[in-house]
């Protein structure tokens, strides 16, 4: 990691192994025997050529922070065995989910966490501090995305606490009286949060929400 002091872990899940091997050597990745063996030592050469691509593309990720150089130092099959970073230090670890025709694993990258905080300045002045007022562009485009959703629409009348001992006692034609006023609104709730006061009235021969009010 030039010009940086440490270095970083870039790791892929054993799943993702062979349907990389297959691409590579000119298959499709899509077959769907599972191979449970340990990678061979010429397999571990053939995706040496991947990796320089691999590290190019996270170079150009960072280019808009820092210029880091990523070179390879070491393969090994055996994650416990590296010895590049000490037990006690911290690190910034990122998971990506990668899906090679029907196999899905993830690839791990392990960053020291004393370079990422060496740079935050520069991420501060990369990202500023976005304002909290949205403009009207911007609550269209949510708008839009978000019409199609369903909401769940709930009316709500508040009845008395009633203890367990009475609950139970609770039966067929027995009448529980509410503590609500004939004609006084009642609430429309929606996704459980109240947005408007009315009555519940017929249509046809089902029940039906009249909105008289709209909560602010």
């Amino acid at each position: 990691m030039k010009p940086f002091d440490g270095s970083a872990v870039l790791e892929l899940n054993p799943p993702l192994n062979f349907p990389l091997l297959e691409i590579l050597l000119g298959g499709s990745g899509r077959g769907l025997t599972r191979i449970n063996r340990e990678v061979k030592e010429i397999e571990q050469q053939i995706p040496d050529t991947l990796f320089p691509i691999m590290l190019h593309d996270l170079k150009e990720a960072w280019q808009g922070v820092t210029n880091i150089n990523f070179t390879i130092e070491s393969r090994e099959t055996e994650p416990q065995l590296l010895q590049i970073l000490t037990p006690t230090e911290a690190v910034v670890s990122i998971g990506i989910e990668v899906r090679i025709g029907e196999t899905t694993g993830t690839m791990n990258i392990g960053l020291p966490s004393i370079i990422i905080k060496m740079l935050r300045h520069r991420f501060d002045q990369q990202w500023p501090v976005r304002k909290t007022d949205s403009t009207e562009e911007e609550q269209t485009r949510v708008l839009n995305i978000i019409k199609k959703a369903n909401v769940d629409m709930e009316v709500r009348l508040l009845g008395p606490l009633l203890s367990i001992e009475n609950l139970l006692k609770l039966d067929v034609g027995d009448v529980l009286s509410f503590d609500h006023a004939v004609g006084k609104p009642l609430s429309l709730l929606a996704n459980g949060k109240t947005k408007y006061q009315g009555q519940v009235v017929a249509q046809g021969r089902k029940r039906a929400f009249l909105v008289e009010t709209l909560e602010t």
